[in-house]
Order: C-alpha cells, then sequence, then structure tokens
C-alpha cells in the first residue's frame, strides 16, 4: 500500500481512482462499511482504492484547543486500511490555508487534478471545504461536471455498546475515557490500542515483583480510564498478555497519568527505548490505595491473576 502526506506526493502518472475522504479515527466498524465499498468498487472498476484523510485533525486548526483525542494513530489507521483492502492512504496537512479551500476547489485540487477521481464513497452525513458547507448532493453535481460518480454507504450501526447508540468515534472515545473497553472493542471490532515509547519511571514495580513497561502515549492519545485492565503487550512483533495500569499511583502520591503493562509471566524483558503498543481487552477495578505496601503487592498479585484467565478467555480474538 503507498503512503502519501501530501498532494505533491502523488505520483505524476497516476490514473483514475475510487476516493473516500474523512478522518476516520479508530477505523471502526462504520467506518469500515464505507471503506470496503470502496474497495469493492475499486476492483469493479480495475482502479485502485484511496482514502484520504488529514492532519491534525480538522478541529484543531478551525478550534485551537479542541483536537479530540484520538482512538489511532495514523500509521496504526493506514494499516487498518491496508488490511481492508485500500491501495493507497493520501494524508493531507490540515493547515488554516487549506482549511478556507471551498468545496469546489477542493473537488478541483483534490479530487479531479491529482486523484483523477472515478467514484467517491461516502456516508450521508459527509461534509467538506471552508465551513463544511460541501456535501454529498454538492458532491453529486459536481461529480456530474467532472465524471465521477457518488455513492452515499449508510455507516450506522447499533449494538449494545452505548445502550444502543450508533456506533461513531465519538461514542468510542467516550466509553474509552468511561472504561468500558468491551464497548469499545464492539464498535471497533478489536480492543482499543494505546502506543507509545517505553522509559524509565520509578522502578517501583520492579522492586515489588512486577516490573512494568512505563508507555509514554503518543500525543492527543485516546487513553482509558484510570484503573487496572486486562489486555496484551505487543512489543517486537510478539503479543505477551498482560496487566495493564493507569493513573497516578495514588500508593506513592504521584500526580502524573501513566500507562504501565506487566507482562504476565515474562522475566528479563527489557523493552525501554521500544515503540510498544497496549490493546486493552477488559477493566479489572479502579484505581485505589491500600492501607500498607503489603495490601497493595496482595492486590497486585490477585490483578494478575484475573489479567491472566481474562486473556486466556479471549483466546486469539486480540489482533
Amino acid at each position: 500500500m503507498q503512503r502519501w502526506r501530501g498532494l505533491e506526493d502523488i505520483p505524476q502518472d497516476w490514473g483514475r481512482s475510487v476516493v473516500t475522504i474523512g478522518s476516520y479515527d479508530g477505523v471502526h466498524r462504520g467506518h469500515q462499511l464505507i471503506i470496503k465499498h470502496a474497495v469493492d468498487r475499486a476492483r469493479e472498476l480495475d482502479v485502485p482504492a484511496v482514502v484520504v484523510t488529514f492532519d491534525p485533525h480538522p478541529s484543531e486548526v478551525v478550534r485551537p484547543g479542541s483536537h479530540p483525542p484520538l482512538l489511532a494513530p495514523h500509521h496504526r489507521r493506514a494499516e487498518l486500511m491496508g488490511e481492508l483492502g485500500v491501495d493507497a492512504v493520501l494524508i493531507l496537512p490540515f493547515t488554516t490555508e487549506f482549511s478556507k479551500l471551498s468545496p469546489a476547489d477542493f473537488v478541483v485540487k483534490v479530487l479531479v487534478d491529482k486523484l483523477h477521481a472515478r467514484a467517491v464513497v461516502e456516508g450521508p452525513n459527509f461534509r467538506f471545504g471552508h465551513k463544511a458547507a460541501g456535501n454529498v448532493e454538492f458532491l453529486a453535481q459536481q461529480g456530474e461536471t467532472y465524471d465521477f460518480d457518488v455513492e452515499v454507504v449508510d455507516l450506522y450501526l447499533t449494538g449494545s455498546a452505548g445502550g444502543g447508540e450508533p456506533f461513531s468515534s465519538t461514542l468510542t472515545r467516550r466509553l474509552v475515557a468511561e472504561g468500558d473497553m468491551t464497548g469499545a472493542a464492539e464498535i471497533l471490532g478489536r480492543p482499543h490500542r494505546v502506543e507509545g515509547v517505553v522509559v524509565r519511571g520509578a522502578q517501583r514495580g520492579r522492586e515489588l515483583g512486577f516490573p512494568t513497561a512505563n508507555v509514554e502515549a503518543l500525543p492527543h492519545t485516546a487513553v482509558p480510564a484510570d484503573g487496572v485492565y486486562a489486555g496484551w503487550l505487543h512489543a517486537d512483533g510478539e503479543a505477551m498478555p498482560a496487566a495493564i495500569s493507569v493513573g497516578t499511583n495514588p500508593q506513592f502520591d504521584g500526580t502524573e497519568r501513566t500507562v504501565e503493562a506487566y507482562a504476565i509471566d515474562r522475566v528479563g524483558l527489557d523493552l525501554y527505548g521500544l515503540h510498544v503498543a497496549v490493546d486493552f481487552l477488559d477493566f479489572v477495578r479502579g484505581q485505589a490505595k491500600f492501607d500498607s505496601l503489603e495490601g497493595l503487592m496482595a492486590q497486585m498479585a490477585d490483578d494478575v491473576k484475573r489479567c491472566r484467565q481474562l486473556v486466556a478467555d479471549a483466546g486469539t480474538e486480540e489482533r
């Protein structure tokens, strides 16, 4: 799969393509419906399927300070899109200047002149261009002028997550913030993931017999609510069952929120400086302060036992 950052990265000889545009944060199951439709249409037309997305999130440029927590960084989204059959991902730097492009100019500069769109696939509420003035109806009119089809896909799925609310990135962020990892996974189609580099912490876990990887999460990451979770620690191509702690470490009067993962039953791991990923399977308990260090250690041992069982019960469902 090709990955382009900016219009200038698109090959000069790029031909016709099927395009879908959106932030697609999380590439959740609703997003997957649109992307899969675009890929299927591309296969029918024997042309590549291209996803166009933005960095940073448009809201941060339009309303500085409003950047939403991210469910997946761009490289992870590209991986997930590649698994769906996407041939190329175009990340457009979203600047103040770019935000002022009219819907008509966006169509010409991106869809017509660069991607030579044969078809554009979107959800019913898709908006684009300056002040989000463009919609699917306008896009269809432009398609008649510039020879591309517009196909609208209903991306609204519901399940038990969020009490039956339609699946969305906004709902997923809320569930993650509440620690509802089961609900988030239902929407995403996989466990929620936090990525980052392993940095040196206070080393207390090692002293207590549970050495943890202190993961410095990527900027704007959607980090789950404080507490203990079962999940997996991905490092060096290996997925290891893990007990994961999120919070400020109140036992030692901590103030900084951290994400720490203990690789269950693993000894002698040295992950410092590595980029790792932590998948959150299930919530185990909330953050707590204990009357004694012994009480904390006993609880940690119980946490590990529960996490080991939860991961075992999940089998090969994680990815």
